[in-house]
Formats: structure tokens, sequence, C-alpha cells
């Protein structure tokens, strides 16, 4: 018993640390560390980001997504024009088969368009992803000031080509 309660208290820690890995799964799709930064209270949109790791043989497509926080969530990423950097929205955002799909600032991300109410840190509140293959993918963003570390890592390894 005095064990068990031990094991308990240690889980419950790393919970409250935020330690515990926060990813989903569905068919092939590794999807990790959901999370959003905190907005101004009187934000009118946000944006989300996380890790698509595609473990299966068949490419897949995010098609779209939504959640209950905004009137609606489109895929953007940002692209170079002249020497000014824009934000661009995408009709999809391809996942191919055996890769990774970094949505992080400054690259691919999910804005929140029209937010009914402004996400604090701390916050969490569902998303789901919508993709061609693996269907709907309920997911639980994490309000954060700062990327998750495997989010970091996977963002600055995406651009040591550039």
């Amino acid at each position: 018993m005095k064990l068990m309660r031990s094991a308990l208290a240690s889980l419950l820690l790393l919970i409250a640390t935020g330690v515990v890995a926060h990813e989903y799964e569905q068919g092939g799709l590794h999807i990790d560390h959901p999370w959003s930064r905190p907005a101004p209270p009187m934000a009118v949109n946000g944006s989300a980001y996380l890790v698509i790791n595609n473990h299966g043989n068949t490419d897949d497509v995010l098609l779209s997504a939504e959640s209950p926080v905004s009137e609606r969530v489109e895929i953007h990423t940002h692209v170079m024009d002249g020497d000014m950097m824009k934000m661009r929205q995408l009709d999809n955002l391809p996942v191919p088969a055996g890769e990774a799909v970094t949505l992080a600032p400054g690259g691919h991300h999910l804005m929140l368009m029209g937010l009914k109410q402004a996400p604090k840190e701390g916050d969490r509140f569902p998303l789901t992803l919508n993709f061609e293959q693996a269907g709907e993918v309920e997911v639980e963003i994490s309000v954060d000031a700062t990327a998750p570390e495997p989010v970091k890592m996977a963002h600055d390894e995406g651009h040591h080509h550039h």
C-alpha cells in the first residue's frame, strides 16, 4: 500500500510539473505536444502548434481543424515575399509517410480565428484535426508561454537547411 501511494504521488507530481508526455495516436499518426501561447485579453486571433509524425506507410493530409474556442481554425504558413515575411492560408497540409511535420512559430501553424475567449497561461482546450486518411483526431491544446522542448528541437532541426 505504501508503495502504491508513493507511485501515485510521483505520478501526480509529474502531471503537475508538466513532465508527462502530451501526445495522441490514431492510425499511423502520432501527434506530439499540442500547445498555444497565451493571448492578450482582447485578442481576436490566436494560434496553435504541434508535431505530426506519420509512422504509417501511407501519405496523409491535414484537411482542416476546429475548436470550440474560436469561430474557425485555418491552416497557415509563413513565406518570404521579397524581404517581407508574410502569413499565407493553406488549403491543406500534406503529411508524407515516414516523416514529421512541425507546426511551430515562424512556420506552419493553426490560426484560431475569431477567438471566443483569449487562452490564458495554464488553460487547456480541445481541438479536432481532420485528416484525409486518419479521420478526426481529438487533441487537447495546452496553453504555455514557451514551446515544449521537443517542439523547439523539431522546429530548429527543420530549419538547418535554410
